[in-house]
């Protein structure tokens, strides 16, 4: 019989540290070789949204993520995101459970954004300002409250930032420029509008910029992509689909002006230099994200109440 776990169920069984300690190997191992992530794949319903494929191999299991993104969606009374992750047995292809792509999303949008942060913000920064209070904003911010980090949270909604607020015990930013101002900066927004223009950011800041995973979406100016420093979650996906991509366009920035972060967790590349380089992460959401998430998540169904089965 074949478990399904719902959004609750992932989310009892995968705290958002244990989350940041799963997408961190994860990381690592593909830095290494030892997982494969095949490109994902678009399927554009522009402008609503689009659909997106998502495979990778690792830990002797496969996964196939199937997941929607639709920005205007809250308006109607639906979610952004919506979808299921497939994993299955790597030796014998069998299906071994099916989880709620959103939770699944949510956790590892938290702890990539996060690690980034944490592995290129400047030593000691602890405030961080979180832009975009929904699904995956509030993620972001419950996974730095998780590991230390004083959260000031704002939203275009201000309700919507106020309610997040509470739920989490962050504070709501004065204004967005002080969100923005903050030593670390995660943007979770739906990429439509650019945030940081140019010579914008200070001396010394980090930005997670976690909103712009799709074609034509950007959070960040190229002329400020092209005065800092710049990492991302993979090269091929980032340079495609994410902020980088409209820096490659112009042609500011090329693969050897980017680092990986999976590299420098598995420490061949070098993350911050100084106490004043400005550092930017640039994430597009990867597989192998969605898989250390999802096994992490199996690793305790047996522990889970009311957790449904079904057979092929």
């Amino acid at each position: 019989m074949i478990p399904f776990l719902s959004g609750r169920h992932v989310e009892a069984a995968v705290s958002p540290e244990r989350a940041v300690e799963a997408v961190r190997a994860a990381f690592v191992a593909y830095a290494r070789g030892e997982w494969t992530m095949p490109p994902k794949v678009y399927v554009p319903a522009y402008p609503a949204g689009d659909f997106r494929a998502m495979p990778a191999l690792g830990a002797g299991h496969a996964l196939l993520k199937w997941v929607t993104s639709f920005p205007g969606n809250p308006a109607l009374g639906l979610p952004t995101v919506t979808g299921l992750v497939l994993v299955s047995d790597a030796a014998t292809g069998a299906l071994k459970a099916v989880l709620d792509a959103a939770s699944v999303t949510a956790l590892r949008t938290g702890a990539a954004a996060v690690l980034a942060a944490e592995a290129h913000g400047r030593p000691g920064a602890r405030a961080a300002g979180v832009i975009g209070a929904g699904v995956n904003g509030r993620a972001v911010a419950r996974t730095f409250l998780a590991r230390g980090h004083e959260v000031a949270l704002w939203d275009v909604d201000s309700e919507r930032a106020r309610t997040a607020a509470d739920e989490l015990g962050a504070r709501v930013a004065a204004s967005s420029e002080e969100a923005l101002a903050a030593d670390l900066v995660a943007t979770v927004t739906p990429g439509h509008e650019v945030l940081f223009r140019a010579s914008s950011l200070r001396p010394g800041q980090h930005v997670s910029l976690m909103g712009a995973d799709g074609p034509g979406k950007s959070e960040i100016a190229v002329e400020e992509l092209a005065r800092v420093r710049v990492f991302c979650d993979d090269w091929e996906q980032a340079s495609h689909n994410g902020d980088l991509a409209a820096g490659v366009a112009a042609g500011t920035l090329d693969r050897g002006a980017v680092t990986e972060l999976g590299s420098v967790l598995a420490g061949p590349a070098e993350g911050r230099r100084s106490d004043e380089e400005i550092t930017v992460f640039d994430s597009t959401g990867l597989a192998i994200q969605d898989l250390a998430v999802a096994l992490a998540a199996i690793e305790r169904v047996g522990e889970l109440d009311g957790v449904p089965r079904f057979a092929l």
